[in-house]
């Protein structure tokens, strides 16, 4: 039974919160009541299906319902959780929370996407204070995992529980902060960012796009994947961060910055940094920024991924929990799926389109996979043996795009001995995109020569081999490069 989460207001935050309930699986009811909120949203949720998807190597969850309602008694009904994304002021928000409590259940998380207000300030004049906790988002919500959770002290500590859960299930990362501060941890540290960058237009000393560079081409790369200490600890060579501390910490003491003021922002400022920011970024549309923004966070994610690192960890262990225990199944009359994901925006070429050596990669998966299912997992290649793929042979039938839902159903042609005969297809829906036919050999690690499996893998793959034995041929399977039919 699929969860439902109401979103009240539905700008930029709100649309993104929308996006991820919706492409992980969630219903969501969505109150805002802006006449443009229907396509603003819709918008959002296209961006999100063409680049969150990508993320994962398995299939998401079967989207969601998304459903627009006139009021918020109406579009809380049901709901688990309530995200509040209307703007940063108090006395509307506790309005809304007023009015959410009437109609919400009282075992319903309601969070706030808040960037500033503490939890006890949003629980002034709320009925059930105790299920009203800060959840502080980073834009855009769909893939940046980060969430500041930000329970008060009149905070259930079983709903604290309870949205950590339901954060941690919908791929995001709680930051559980145990002591309210205002503006919460990183905007404190966004903040101390920005007034410095406002002295350094203001004086004439840079450019919006040469802050921007400093940031992108230095510092910043090295924070998207360690953060802050830990790339001082390795600044500090091999002793560490008391070294850095002890070499660095003097200079805090001389007086670089202007932190503790900021810059009035008279027109004249607010122009200068305005004409930058045009002459910068102007060219582009908003939504041109946002699919521009989106793709390099992807990438950027995708190689974290690889490495099994920060975010990319994050990434692995959320795929771990949807994709579940591999098992085979006991109906083997069919071939079996063994990959089902979306294209990822860096799997495409030049043209637009899914370059060849991701075809490769995907019946690549579809063979490990396979091999997973027979028993071949990490404990039996650390006994020494495993496959080693000695042939392959790729047709390509049709072409395919990033963010197209890819599915390859897999028949073993044969699993007897040293050999697995695997033939791939690939397909979106109905459409066959392509097909892959792999030989396989059962080596010793040891040796480097081929060995024969251990009994129970030869008979999980010539139980499926025996069975896959009375369906049809399939097409293409022992063809030769360019031969047709």
């Amino acid at each position: 039974m699929k969860q439902t989460a109401a979103i009240i207001g539905g700008g930029v935050i709100g649309g993104g919160w929308a996006a991820r309930f919706l492409l992980m699986g969630w219903d969501v009811r969505v109150f805002d009541p802006d006449p443009e909120a229907t396509r603003k949203i819709g918008e959002v949720i296209v961006n999100a299906r063409r680049s969150l998807p990508g993320l994962s190597d398995v299939a998401l969850p079967s989207e969601g319902n998304l459903s627009f309602h006139d009021t918020m008694s109406d579009a809380v009904q049901g709901a688990s959780w309530i995200q509040e994304s209307v703007p940063e002021r108090l006395p509307l928000k506790r309005k809304v929370y007023q009015a959410l409590q009437e109609h919400c259940g009282p075992d319903a998380v309601i969070g706030s996407s808040t960037s500033g207000f503490k939890p006890s300030e949003l629980h002034g004049c709320a009925t059930r204070p105790e299920q009203i906790v800060v959840a502080h988002p980073f834009n855009p919500v769909y893939l940046l995992p980060l969430v500041e959770l930000v329970p008060g002290e009149k905070t259930s500590p079983a709903m604290t529980v309870k949205a950590k859960e339901i954060l941690t299930a919908i791929g995001m990362h709680p930051l559980h902060i145990k002591a309210e501060i205002d503006a919460h941890i990183a905007d404190r540290l966004l903040e101390a960012v920005w007034r410095e960058a406002l002295w350094l237009i203001n004086d004439g000393i840079a450019t919006t796009e040469e802050i921007d560079d400093a940031i992108r081409y230095g510092f910043g790369l090295r924070w998207a994947q360690m953060g802050l200490f830990e790339t001082y600890r390795i600044a500090g060579g091999e002793a560490g961060m008391r070294h850095f501390i002890e070499q660095f910490g003097p200079c805090l003491e001389w007086p670089w910055t202007k932190l503790m003021d900021v810059p009035e922002l008279t027109d004249t400022l607010i122009d200068k940094i305005a004409d930058q920011s045009d002459a910068q970024s102007g060219a582009m549309s908003i939504r041109e920024l946002e699919r521009t923004r989106d793709d390099n966070l992807v990438t950027i994610l995708r190689g974290l991924k690889a490495q099994d690192w920060g975010a990319g960890a994050l990434l692995n262990a959320q795929d771990q929990r949807i994709a579940g225990k591999p098992v085979l199944s006991d109906d083997l009359s069919k071939p079996i799926v063994t990959v089902e994901r979306a294209v990822p925006l860096d799997w495409t070429d030049y043209n637009g389109h899914m370059n060849e050596a991701r075809y490769l990669q995907a019946f690549g998966d579809a063979s490990d996979r396979m091999m997973l299912l027979a028993g071949v997992d990490a404990d039996y290649i650390a006994g020494g043996a495993s496959y080693f793929t000695a042939e392959t042979h790729i047709r390509h039938i049709d072409e395919v795009h990033a963010g197209t839902v890819i599915r390859v159903e897999t028949q073993v042609l044969s699993g007897s001995g040293k050999k697995m005969h695997l033939f791939h297809r690939m397909l979106a829906g109905d459409r066959e995109l392509a097909t892959g036919e792999h030989m396989l050999i059962h080596v010793s690690l040891e040796t480097r020569r081929a060995c024969d499996p251990s009994p129970k893998i030869s008979e999980a793959l010539q139980q499926v081999a025996t069975a896959h034995a009375a369906l049809p041929k399939p097409h293409g399977a022992g063809k030769s490069v360019g031969v047709k039919g």
